[in-house]
């Protein structure tokens, strides 16, 4: 011990030096080190000892940085075997939490310059743009087993919306459409299923995320909202068995578009006398005479409502509980609002995968929040949906026969 207390007893007589602190933790994990070797190898510096396992084979550098400055430690190094101090396990720990934090900035929209002045005030070297990608390369293992994962169960309910982004290809910047599917559990419960990029829109576009879907467990479908897309409708007609319920939202702002704007407030109040009526029959009639009503005077409206008339009303026939979460695509807006704030950040995409790494990790982190939340859905009309519906029949009259 006398000759550890002498390395620390020159350093206090330093104390007027700008780096005693960093030199005094120098030395006090040099020791630590000496000694954890010296009893790895079963004999101190020098010694001879029958018992000795291996010998000491010089040191390599290794580099802690601290709240004291960056310490330059020398790690004794064996013949055989390996030696780590453990006082420097928390530096991986750093490491990885350090690697965190790029990784949720850049998720949160920091741009790569700002995650940049980010690790320099922790204290740290600068990164590259080339090292924060990389870093966040290792997102893609959380993304693909949360976007692949099997769906278990039953999904009544299903919501569809596309947003556009722009990514680089060929040199070329172009728009590549994001699908974003969210489901509903027969528990009530609120779920992301699905991410899918691509060219377009287009009826094998959607037919390939739909099959996909399928493919994972997406089973007891009866509803699926979107807007009025063509190769949408197409592709949920051949994949799945489902009923069709066209966003009442995107509806309006296509029957308003027939319409001078001056007169947009009146049709508009006029048209949503129909929602407001108590089941599908009553909403049908009032729809059919409303339609009447604004066709002398606007016949594209007119034949609009006329032909949107089932779609835009399917939901009237699923339980009341339900209605108001089931007209429209809207439990998807707040969502997308969130996926294009973040995605405004890269402003361009550099590829495809760098798109599903970022909505993808954005997804994943708004799904567990759906998880703590409240059923988004009542259960007793998921027990209504369930039961089936039997008509009444009137009973079969039997005339007896004469004695």
């Amino acid at each position: 011990m006398t000759d550890d207390r002498l390395p620390l007893a020159e350093l206090m007589a330093k104390t007027g030096d700008g780096d005693f602190l960093r030199s005094v933790a120098e030395s006090v994990l040099q020791i630590i080190m000496e000694a954890d070797v010296d009893g790895l190898i079963g004999a101190g510096r020098h010694e001879r000892s029958g018992e000795r396992s291996t010998w000491r084979n010089g040191y390599r550098d290794r580099s802690l940085d601290t709240r004291l400055g960056t310490l330059n430690l020398k790690i004794p190094k064996l013949r055989t075997g390996a030696y780590f101090p453990g006082f420097l396990e928390p530096r991986k720990t750093v490491e990885k939490v350090l690697v965190s934090v790029i990784q949720e900035a850049w998720i949160a929209g920091v741009s790569t310059r700002r995650v940049d002045d980010l690790v320099q005030a922790m204290g740290m070297s600068g990164i590259s743009k080339s090292s924060v990608s990389k870093l966040c390369k290792d997102i893609d293992e959380r993304v693909n087993a949360f976007l692949k994962r099997p769906l278990a169960g039953e999904w009544p309910y299903l919501w569809l919306d596309a947003t556009y982004l722009k990514v680089r290809e060929g040199g070329r910047i172009v728009s590549v459409a994001a699908i974003i599917a969210v489901a509903v559990t027969t528990e009530g419960k609120r779920k992301i299923v699905g991410l899918h990029i691509g060219p377009s829109e287009a009826e094998p576009f959607w037919s390939t995320f739909l099959r996909d879907l399928v493919r994972r467990g997406l089973k007891g479908l009866k509803l699926v909202i979107s807007d009025a897309h063509e190769g949408l409708k197409a592709a949920v007609t051949r994949v799945v068995v489902a009923t069709w319920q066209r966003c009442r939202v995107h509806f309006m702002r296509n029957a308003l578009a027939h319409v001078p704007k001056g007169h947009n407030t009146m049709v508009a109040a006029a048209i949503r006398q129909v929602f407001l009526q108590p089941d599908h029959a009553a909403a049908t009639r009032t729809w059919r005479h409303v339609a009447d009503q604004l066709r002398a005077r606007w016949p594209k409206l007119g034949a609009c409502m006329d032909n949107a008339e089932h779609d835009v009303l399917a939901y009237m026939t699923f339980p009341e509980q339900h209605r108001v979460k089931l007209h429209s695509t809207n439990p998807l807006e707040r969502l997308n609002k969130e996926v294009k704030r973040r995605a405004d950040v890269m402003g361009i995409f550099p590829n495809e995968d760098t798109i599903t790494r970022l909505i993808g990790a954005v997804l994943l982190e708004q799904n567990d929040e759906y998880q703590l939340q409240n059923r988004y859905m009542q259960i007793e009309g998921m027990v209504a949906l369930a039961t089936p519906q039997i008509e009444e029949v009137t009973p079969l009259q039997i005339t007896p026969k004469a004695a």
